[in-house]
């Protein structure tokens, strides 16, 4: 309670901070009949004096109340001195920003002064009166038993006061919350510089985004090349060295023999399974040679036939590329882990500004994307990327995998 009072008592001066340009503006012209003379100072002073109003109302709100009112857009007068904002004070009229300070400042402006004074009245007059029992010992007796009414009045005023104290949290929070809702309508952004707000937010999200993308991907592509061109050549090197040492030494013990073939074995499946590895981080193909080599290579590899057709103009951006084959990698898995086809068809096609992935089976269906097979996963990446995942895939097949993938550089 005490929070509202004082903020609603520190209100009551900056609101009527404009009424006395006005009430001389008024009287000047009621005196002389001059009224265009008397708009043409009074105007000015209004429009110059708004901001420095609004920063003081805004200050108030952040301090005393602890509710931040957003700030609008500086307009170009705003960023200026003050002798070049009275030169752009056109400009400044122009402005919807301004009117609604104006129209804060000096037509609600004194009303909510008047409502600030009232509750600070009503504040005065309960304590007044759930204390009159003490102060009115301080009147003579005389003027204590004729004006007062000791006996039939005081207890009236000190029912009265504990009344008003005890609607005072109330009155004042009512009073605090209609002042800050009229501030940040009035002296806030606008619907639209909302809108614009918002839209350049959701663009720097975007970009922000968009950023993270192409840094892991490129992040990606590093390990790619890391592995590929040390750890996977380090491998090759021992896994030559053992087998020279197989072919060129018979003599050698038959445990050792034995130990030196177990880690040529090793050395060779650590090399494949490497491979692997390599092209799930991303293919070196994809980057060299593009989408098409690199699904050709991947449904060389797969078990069951694969019908391929990829039709594109040019290369997609890498990023697009990147989640357009991981979608085929991971739904030709998904088909040989669990679908049980007999055969696949992948069709890769731009398609204006999109890239359209389909992946057909004639397995047996059922496939669910929340049921933890991976295509929840392609959901999450496809969508990274702005693109739309769909699974369609009744029971006994066929399923059917899509995604389209804005590709528009």
């Amino acid at each position: 309670m005490r929070r509202d009072v004082g903020f609603l008592a520190t209100g009551v001066l900056p609101h009527l901070a404009l009424v006395p340009v006005w009430a001389w503006a008024w009287t000047f012209a009621d005196r002389t009949g001059q009224w265009i003379p008397a708009l043409l100072v009074a105007a000015p002073l209004v429009v110059l004096g708004a901001p420095l109003l609004t920063a003081a109302q805004r200050a108030r709100h952040r301090v005393l109340l602890g509710v931040d009112v957003a700030p609008t857009a500086p307009t170009a007068a705003d960023r200026t001195s003050w002798a070049a904002a009275a030169r752009r004070l056109p400009g400044r009229l122009s402005a919807a920003q301004t009117w609604r300070r104006v129209g804060y400042h000096l037509l609600l402006g004194p009303l909510l002064a008047a409502a600030e004074s009232l509750v600070l009245t009503a504040a005065a007059a309960g304590l007044a009166g759930a204390t009159s029992y003490g102060w009115a010992w301080a009147v003579p007796a005389q003027a204590r038993q004729s004006r007062l009414g000791y006996a039939a009045q005081l207890p009236c005023y000190t029912l009265g006061g504990l009344l008003l104290l005890g609607a005072l949290p109330w009155l004042a929070g009512a009073a605090a919350r209609g002042e800050s809702r009229a501030a940040a309508a009035l002296l806030g952004p606008g619907r639209s510089e909302r809108l614009r707000r918002l839209q350049q937010r959701v663009d720097h999200l975007a970009e922000s985004r968009t950023g993270l993308i192409e840094a892991v991907d490129a992040e990606r592509r590093r390990i790619e090349r890391d592995l590929h061109d040390g750890t996977q050549q380090r491998l090759v090197s021992l896994a030559v060295n053992l087998g020279l040492v197989l072919a060129t030494t018979p003599d050698l013990p038959d445990g050792a023999r034995a130990a030196v073939a177990e880690a040529h074995l090793e050395a060779k499946q650590a090399i494949a399974e490497l491979n692997d590895l390599v092209r799930g981080l991303h293919p070196a193909v994809l980057e060299d040679r593009g989408l098409d080599a690199a699904l050709s290579g991947l449904a060389a590899r797969l078990p069951l036939p694969v019908r391929l057709r990829v039709e594109l103009d040019a290369r997609v951006p890498p990023g697009v590329e990147s989640v357009a084959y991981f979608v085929v990698s991971e739904a030709l898995a998904n088909v040989i882990k669990h679908a049980g086809a007999t055969r696949t068809e992948v069709t890769v096609r731009q398609v204006g500004a999109l890239l359209r992935v389909n992946v057909t089976d004639d397995g047996l269906g059922g496939a669910d994307p929340s049921a933890g097979t991976g295509l929840g996963g392609l959901a999450k990446r496809v969508g990274a990327v702005d693109g739309a995942f769909h699974v369609s895939s009744p029971v006994g097949g066929p399923t059917t995998v899509t995604a389209e993938l804005p590709c528009a550089r």
